[in-house]
């Protein structure tokens, strides 16, 4: 069975390049696409598609509203922001409208490839009190919404690494204890880089967390007073801690 996509961009080149890029994916088919916000909510209302591709910015209407009306007209849609912004207000905003990632302009095809795979094995639908199907956060989600909270941006290498990290621990608890036997190479291995650029990466997305001045974020997320100052928690630490917390929430 086919995954349908809809891509809304803001250029037709934009367009054109996400058609190659998905056109050597099996199993997807782009059913529509355009510039548009307005026909854009037409085309996804016409052909519930597994997916949109969305700009921020279009004719009509912008990202962020096609994304309301995405809940509304195709509940189990999943939306995959491209976008050149980076600024992390904008990110926080499209993830918290809805959309499932945020990959930030210019991008390796292989992201938008591996992303589009991953959801397409996650697709996971509940019925809420008025038996309308919606979809369930995924795990992925989950992990991403604690990293942007905390102000890790998703367009460093680190926060995919620490996020790979994060659900190995949930799934292994005892990795944790083997994080530079184990834990680095098995995501080195996974996005084709070595042990210590992982760990490196991972090192970098928490130092611009603490950077940023978020640590009473941190601390209210985890439910307890775990830093103070510029104290910065290890790798493997920080891992656990969001590990345990996912864990305690049913995940």
């Amino acid at each position: 069975m086919q995954n349908k996509i809809v891509i809304l961009q803001d250029s037709e080149q934009a367009i054109s390049n996400l058609i190659s890029v998905i056109e050597e994916i099996s199993g997807f088919e782009i059913v529509g696409s355009s510039v548009d916000g307005e026909e854009g909510v037409k085309l996804i209302e016409k052909f519930q598609p597994d997916f949109v591709i969305v700009g921020v910015v279009l004719k009509s209407i912008d990202g962020f509203g096609v994304m309301e009306k995405v809940a509304i007209v195709s509940a189990k849609t999943q939306v995959i922001v491209v976008s050149s912004f980076t600024s992390e207000s904008i990110i926080t905003r499209a993830l918290n409208s809805g959309a499932v990632y945020y990959i930030a302009k210019p991008f390796k095809p292989e992201i938008i490839k591996n992303r589009l795979i991953e959801l397409s094995n996650k697709v996971d639908v509940v019925k809420n009190v008025n038996g309308i199907e919606k979809r369930k956060n995924t795990l992925d989600e989950k992990i991403s919404k604690i990293f942007i909270s905390v102000g890790i941006p998703p367009h460093i290498k680190g926060y995919y690494y620490l996020r790979e990290g994060v659900k190995m621990a949930i799934e292994t608890p005892e990795i944790i204890n083997n994080i530079t036997k184990q834990l680095y190479p098995k995501i080195g291995e996974k996005y084709k880089t070595t042990a210590s650029k992982v760990e490196r990466a991972i090192r970098h997305a928490i130092e611009v967390a603490f950077n940023r001045g978020r640590i009473e974020t941190i601390n209210s997320i985890l439910g307890i007073r775990a830093y103070v100052g510029k104290e910065k928690p290890t790798n493997g630490e920080f891992i656990a801690l969001i590990a345990d917390k996912m864990l305690l929430e049913g995940a």
